[in-house]
């Protein structure tokens, strides 16, 4: 079956609700390192890998060709929604300023726990705001522009690229993520 704008829509709560399984392993995390202990920085390693060559490099961008698609269609639904790239955008360098602490941590180079705290704090914090904002305004607009005709979003572009952590065969470079989510 060719895909639609309602399986694309799926597609993407469905990364969310990963997506927020994930934080809540790197909520946990942070508390650790929060409280004087040394986290499992290689599981913060996977989780950040993942993070920025799933949610950053693919989420991301379809949820940018939506809004977009959005803006063309129904400039009426998109009104204030002008940030919505931006914010992305601003999610990654979050993400890679995080990744970049901890490939420094393994490296043996020095961090500040309280440098490290505070980006997985603000990392955890921003994109959970941002995907319940997603959920509850910007997706109910995507939804009301598809209507009951898929065609009202051109889902051609759209290459399919499975989850690495959440699809039935996982990548062996997210074992120890997985084992973590397992638990």
């Amino acid at each position: 079956m060719p895909p639609n704008a309602k399986m694309l829509m799926q597609e993407l709560r469905d990364d969310h609700r990963n997506m927020a399984i994930v934080l809540d392993v790197l909520a946990e995390v942070t508390k650790e390192a929060a409280a004087g202990n040394d986290p499992d920085f290689e599981l913060v390693d996977e989780i950040m890998r993942y993070m920025t060559v799933y949610p950053d490099a693919v989420h991301h961008p379809k949820e940018d060709i939506v809004y977009r698609q959005l803006q063309r269609e129904r400039p009426d639904l998109a009104d204030g929604l002008e940030d919505v790239p931006a914010d992305h955008d601003a999610i990654a360098e979050l993400g890679t300023a995080l990744r970049d602490d901890v490939e420094a941590i393994i490296a043996g180079g020095a961090v500040r726990r309280d440098k490290l705290v505070k980006d997985m704090t603000d990392y955890v914090e921003r994109l959970r705001n941002h995907m319940n904002w997603e959920e509850s305004d910007l997706f109910k607009r995507i939804d009301s522009m598809i209507g009951s005709d898929d065609r009202n979003v051109d889902v051609a572009q759209f290459e399919h690229v499975k989850d690495p952590i959440f699809n039935l065969e996982i990548e062996t470079g997210f074992q120890r993520l997985m084992s973590s989510l397992q638990r």
